[in-house]
């Protein structure tokens, strides 16, 4: 059902000048998750969700009742798609394998390479990036990392001690008493 109405829902959210991002459809909840270069505002989001519940309307796909959510996909973003993985080339991501895959089931990296059948993953610690197909995958998302993120392996640098690079940022400050 979520392909059919992709299907339907794409050439409504593009001709608002938007990308569909995902559509998923869990416990009466339809959300749909659109996006656009720098961004989306809440006037994007409500002339989507207008668009959205007019098609919805027309074409009536899920019985009964739910509620329907028009969202941004925000910092950390899932991701799904081949697509989704090819756009996300050179974030940090996390990956959670599926049980019969070996190895560590959560990983977590920088994204090096996606193509139509899987992705290569820099992991701390890894002498070479980790290859995955998607059909390893139970989940994935980007990760929001403060500060930045160190791209060098093996070697200390100052960007790979600068705060939000995998440590925790702490600051040393003089106490004054005051009388």
């Amino acid at each position: 059902m979520v392909e059919e109405l992709i299907i339907e829902l794409e050439p409504v959210i593009a001709a608002a000048d938007l990308e569909l991002v995902d559509v998923e459809l869990r416990s009466g909840v339809l959300l749909v998750t659109v996006d656009r270069p720098g961004g989306v505002d809440l006037e994007a989001l409500t002339d989507a969700n207008r668009a959205v519940s007019t098609v919805l309307d027309e074409i009536d796909p899920i019985p009964g009742k739910y509620t329907l959510e028009v969202s941004s996909p925000g910092v950390e973003r899932r991701l799904r798609t081949p697509a989704h993985f090819v756009k996300a080339v050179g974030e940090t991501v996390t990956v959670k394998t599926r049980p019969q895959v070996p190895g560590d089931r959560r990983l977590r990296g920088r994204l090096v390479g996606a193509d139509d059948d899987g992705l290569e993953l820099e992991v701390d610690g890894a002498e070479t990036p980790v290859r995955l197909a998607y059909s390893d995958i139970d989940k994935a998302r980007t990760v929001f990392v403060w500060g930045p993120e160190s791209r060098s392996r093996g070697t200390k640098s100052k960007a790979s001690t600068a705060p939000g690079a995998g440590q925790s940022q702490t600051s040393k400050r003089k106490q004054v008493v005051t009388p």
